[in-house]
């Protein structure tokens, strides 16, 4: 069926028309709209909601902060505490006998040693980074709700369980903006395919499309293939710049009769950071550009990769960096895949410690390492020949450096097998309220008004840690 309308100096009077034609013209404008995470656009309840001119400006916290930003080292797969960051020489002594939970014992087959000045005991797996202990905090008595992969990885990224509720990056820079406006605030960084989840991990939920992380495949070669359609390959910067300057003057002509001023400007904010995108991320994702030494620190891996773009973001003022560790999902051959997952990670992670505090930037970059949740102290019943451990939500290990907390601590305890925490004990809700205190929130007061009630990352729980604040 077809439609005639009137239209005047050529230009159509049908609202429909309008709207079609405004699409057309945007889709066809190819401003590297992926990268944004524009798929993800603001829900109808959003549409009269109030903002500010910019929601991405850089704004002070309420409270004094030392943290101005956030790398976190998403280790998927929940890493074994011990044979991490938690020395059990009692459940050693037990190896292959029945504990009294019941499973048969399994000892770590991996020496600790005491590190740096503080005398925190590392496992060997980790040489390079246990020398950087006195920068830690480190958490041995985290636990969590549920041991399934999915659920807990989603769950330590926005809190919840249940609802798509925002993820912690997506808070963060919803309560400080960002301080570059020609990249996004909040980036995640994968190698390959997404993580349990999926992009529920980085999502923005009912928070404005535009605090949504980004997701970048850094496994690509090069910048153009990491984030789609970064150049237009039909229009001139000089000739896009003027198509987005008419979009906003049609946008001012809706905002004039609809009340959705705040989502036009939103939207429009996105297509602005897609285009400044395309000089500024095709230089801060180009490794090259950083001189061979440093390279060479942080090695020529997928993780080095990852951890030397996480730098150079946050250097250019990226307010949350999350970088994603695949593969620690050890239910058998535990001792060479748990070897080889640290390998990976060990040399990298230890040249971003030392690189973010020789640029002066540890103090105000707060670093997290952490899983999901953690191993059992027996071996799984499922591979007794070449054995590992199953889920554990009771007890793990998640450590912090930099911005906000002390260095050289260790916080909690699990039991002397490393079955349960028992002391100390940090919830995920806990570790969330404890990172925002450190960039200057009250986890209590950050909300977001949405379907009549107040949400918040913590939801209606958390306390910080503070033995662990600087």
């Amino acid at each position: 069926m077809s439609h005639h309308h009137q239209s005047c100096c050529g230009v159509s009077t049908d609202p429909g028309d309008y709207f079609l034609t405004r699409r057309q013209f945007l889709n066809r404008v190819g401003l590297g709209l992926g990268a944004v995470g524009l798929a993800t656009m603001l829900p109808p309840e959003l549409l009269a909601a109030t903002a500010p001119v910019n929601p991405l400006a850089p704004h002070a916290p309420p409270l004094p902060a030392k943290a101005k930003s956030v790398i976190h080292i998403f280790a998927q797969g929940a890493p074994s505490h011990i044979d991490t960051w938690d020395p059990k020489p009692a459940l050693a002594r037990m190896d292959g006998k029945t504990l009294p939970g019941g499973g048969i014992a399994m000892g770590s087959p991996f020496k600790f040693n005491k590190m740096g000045r503080s005398g925190i005991e590392v496992s060997e797996i980790f040489p390079n980074l246990g020398q950087h202990v006195d920068d830690m905090a480190v958490i041995r008595s985290m636990y969590t709700d549920i041991p399934a992969h999915d659920v807990a990885t989603v769950f330590m990224n926005t809190g919840s369980l249940r609802i798509p509720k925002p993820s912690m990056g997506s808070w963060v820079l919803y309560g400080l903006g960002t301080e570059n406006q020609n990249l996004p605030g909040f980036i995640s960084l994968r190698s390959g395919g997404l993580p349990p989840g999926g992009a529920a991990n980085y999502q923005a939920a009912f928070l404005p499309g535009l605090y949504q992380g980004s997701s970048v495949n850094t496994q690509a070669q090069t910048v153009q293939q990491m984030i789609q359609n970064i150049r237009n390959q039909y229009l001139p910067p000089g000739e896009q710049r003027r198509q987005i300057d008419f979009v906003h003057q049609l946008d001012e002509l809706q905002a004039r009769n609809l009340a959705n001023e705040a989502a036009l400007e939103t939207r429009l904010k996105s297509y602005e950071v897609a285009f400044r995108m395309q000089a500024e991320a095709t230089d801060v994702f180009d490794i090259t550009k950083e001189p061979e030494s440093v390279r060479a620190a942080y090695g020529n891996s997928a993780q080095g990769k990852q951890l030397l773009i996480a730098r150079r973001l946050v250097e250019r003022g990226v307010r949350f960096v999350q970088t994603w560790h695949d593969g620690w999902d050890h239910h058998e051959d535990l001792q060479n895949r748990i070897t080889q997952k640290a390998n990976e990670i060990d040399k990298p992670l230890a040249a971003l410690l030392a690189d973010l505090k020789q640029r002066g930037l540890l103090d105000s970059t707060l670093v997290i390492w952490g899983g999901e949740f953690g191993r059992k102290a027996t071996k799984d019943s499922r591979n007794t020949e070449t054995p590992g451990r199953d889920h554990n939500n009771r007890a793990f290990t998640t450590w912090m450096a930099g911005g906000g907390v002390k260095g050289g601590i260790v916080h909690g305890e699990t039991d002397e097998f490393g079955a349960e925490a028992i002391k100390d004990k940090v919830h995920v809700h806990d570790l969330h309220a404890t990172i925002l205190q450190c960039l200057g929130f009250d986890h209590t007061k950050l909300t977001y008004r949405f379907n009549g009630r107040d949400f918040r990352l913590t939801d209606v729980a958390g306390n910080v840690v503070r033995p662990i604040l600087a």
